[in-house]
């Protein structure tokens, strides 16, 4: 899967969306540039909600359910229109049924026999987790030995001020969760939220 037309390559963590607020969240994603969202299965009204998603996804958008552990999440969020895999674990059977169904595959890692494991399953991009435990000094190890041109994506206390340093250390996206989105924030608030991180990416691209 050829992630380079994922741009920005930023994944908003949905975790507590329901659906009665999944439209207007979407909306303000969206609009903002944001064209990867994850809803996170580990709270209730998550399918409802990625299903909403799904639907209202503009062109080239991938929703995709995240906290997806055992094959039958995988089934479930992909009857409900998601088309991405996001985990806070590497398990090769779950990432290879994602893949074969033709999703979006970003299991999370946080030893390089971890990302190995990941990658000969299926994965496209390997989420970095917990991105604060790895650190820069960890990541740029991650990046030495792994195949040239792996997708590295840190999630885990990522604000804007810190994406440059990640960047600097190889980081290629981001999962961004609490920082962007919590239940309750306003729509108006969750664009402002979201057009600072897609700034702040687009800045380390120019940089």
């Amino acid at each position: 899967m050829d992630l380079t037309q994922l741009t920005p390559p930023l994944v908003a963590i949905l975790r507590g969306l329901q659906a009665p607020d999944a439209e207007a969240a979407g909306a303000a994603l969206f609009g903002a540039g944001f064209r990867l969202l994850e809803v996170p299965l580990n709270r209730p009204g998550a399918l409802a909600s990625i299903a909403l998603l799904a639907r209202m996804a503009p062109a080239g958008a991938i929703v995709g359910g995240g906290t997806m552990l055992s094959v039958a999440d995988v089934d479930a969020v992909h009857a409900a229109g998601g088309r991405m895999l996001v985990a806070p674990n590497c398990n090769p059977a779950v990432i290879a049924r994602a893949a074969a169904l033709g999703m979006l595959c970003a299991p999370g890692v946080a030893t390089p026999s971890e990302a190995f494991d990941a990658l000969g399953a299926g994965a496209h991009a390997l989420k970095i987790f917990p991105a604060e435990m790895v650190g820069y000094a960890g990541l740029k190890a991650f990046k030495t030995v792994l195949p040239p041109g792996t997708p590295l994506w840190p999630v885990g206390g990522v604000s804007p001020e810190t994406m440059p340093a990640w960047v600097a250390a190889g980081a290629t996206g981001f999962g961004i969760g609490g920082a962007l989105y919590a239940p309750g924030v306003t729509p108006a608030e969750l664009g402002a939220r979201a057009a600072a991180f897609v700034a702040a990416w687009q800045s380390t691209q120019a940089s």
